[in-house]
């Protein structure tokens, strides 16, 4: 599989960073998204504040980590200047001139992903895009990013967690099909004894969580038995109070990048179901000729 993810911590000095950041990053969003259009390898990206100590910059890509972050560091240098003012230990800046520190830091702040999903696996952003502007396709969907951090109980209990997801991992997959509207999701290891569920997803919130609980809510039951503050379950008995708490417990991105903006993923899927046919349709052709 060519896609992967990453989530990117970056250590803030104090809740005044961590507020400067919420002021600044915004303003600078329009610039990195053109960056990332030209690199053309990251399907989805994002930056959230997770704590007064901690910024996470998450992205679904193609190819190799360390070729992606080389081409970061030069596109987008100067919004990780920006963000290096506030962070702890940063790299030499300014990082475009210093594109091999920038990856070795971004390789050490590199959060591990308990398990990865996505629902058009080996098709990169670029084959994606080729083939919308080969039907002459222009998404008019709704896409949004879905951060929710869930609290453990204590370290055992993320621990706890961090095993049940690790053994269902070909199963979450299977209940992610099912639901139909995500693009990628990951369960990724926090601070402080913290889970986040990570999704880009198709429609509006309520039905994706209607959804949601329907097709893999038996996984958040089990997971909300080690979790601070969870909701009543099962999920599925209780959908509103499970729509309130996903609300609550839900992180409010700064920037949301799209490689192939409104394409759904059954669009997607019916873009890579054409090619298919069209290809078994022209090796025919050629068969016969």
């Amino acid at each position: 599989m060519s896609q992967n993810h990453f989530t990117l911590r970056f250590p803030l000095k104090s809740a005044a960073d961590a507020k400067a950041l919420a002021e600044q990053l915004p303003p600078l969003m329009p610039g990195i998204f053109q960056a990332q259009d030209a690199i053309g390898t990251i399907h989805y990206s994002r930056f959230t504040i997770l704590s007064e100590k901690t910024l996470l910059f998450l992205g679904d890509f193609d190819g190799e980590f360390s070729q992606l972050m080389t081409e970061l560091a030069k596109g987008t240098g100067p919004v990780f200047d920006a963000i290096f003012q506030h962070v702890v230990d940063p790299p030499p800046t300014p990082v475009a001139d210093h594109a091999d520190e920038f990856v070795e830091w971004t390789a050490e702040h590199l959060l591990t992903a308990v398990n990865l999903y996505t629902a058009y696996p080996g098709v990169t952003a670029k084959e994606i895009k080729a083939l919308a502007s080969a039907a002459g396709i222009s998404g008019a969907g709704e896409l949004h990013p879905f951060l929710v951090i869930l609290p453990m109980k204590s370290k055992i209990a993320s621990i706890e967690v961090h095993l049940i997801l690790r053994a269902r991992g070909h199963g979450t997959t299977e209940d992610l099909d099912k639901v139909g509207t995500p693009h990628f999701a990951q369960f990724v290891p926090l601070e402080d004894n913290q889970v986040g569920f990570f999704t880009v997803y198709d429609g509006s919130f309520d039905k994706y969580i209607a959804d949601f609980t329907k097709n893999i809510g038996q996984v958040f039951d089990l997971l909300f038995k080690f979790t601070k503050g969870a909701p009543p379950s099962p999920c599925r008995k209780y959908l509103q109070e499970f729509i309130d708490f996903a609300a609550g417990a839900n992180r409010t991105p700064i920037g949301f990048y799209q490689a192939y903006p409104g394409l759904s993923v059954q669009d997607i899927h019916a873009l890579i179901a054409d090619s298919k046919t069209q290809s078994g349709s022209d090796r025919s052709e050629d068969t016969a000729a």
